[in-house]
């Protein structure tokens, strides 16, 4: 149950603070990218990280912080992004969308979010998600 102190996510850094601040995005991207790396069900979407898998690691946990209301602390250090623009070089359909989506899922699981923020922050991913799997379906059409 809510009261009307909370302020609902979304709102303001309320889901940067739920998220655990940079240390917890940083935590999160982490459990990512090691899942994807060492489980042979993300194999396709890891091999699509450039070998500097660090600085991927770096960019997706600076995106999320200002995505989720904290400091743009990617447009700091690489400047603007467009997601699905970002992306649309790669061959992304709904396989490789939803073996994202359930990486983070599991990913999201281990944190220490409560289940009201996990669940948000997996409806919110999905968004941009099937933004990139959009953008790149148009490229593959056009191109």
């Amino acid at each position: 149950m809510s009261t009307d102190t909370e302020i609902p996510y979304g709102k303001g850094d309320a889901s940067f603070q739920a998220a655990g601040g940079v240390a917890g995005l940083r935590q999160l991207v982490d459990s990512f990218f090691d899942r994807m790396s060492s489980d042979a069900r993300f194999a396709v979407i890891y091999a699509m990280h450039p070998p500097d898998r660090e600085s991927s690691r770096d960019k997706l946990a600076r995106f999320l912080c200002g995505w989720l209301g904290g400091p743009k602390l990617y447009s700091e250090k690489y400047g603007s992004i467009g997601i699905p623009r970002a992306h649309a070089h790669l061959a992304i359909t709904d396989s490789e969308k939803n073996q994202w989506l359930t990486c983070m899922s599991e990913a999201v699981a281990e944190q220490p979010f409560t289940p009201e923020f996990k669940r948000y922050l997996m409806e919110q991913l999905a968004v941009p998600a099937e933004a990139v799997r959009k953008r790149c379906a148009a490229v593959r059409h056009t191109g």
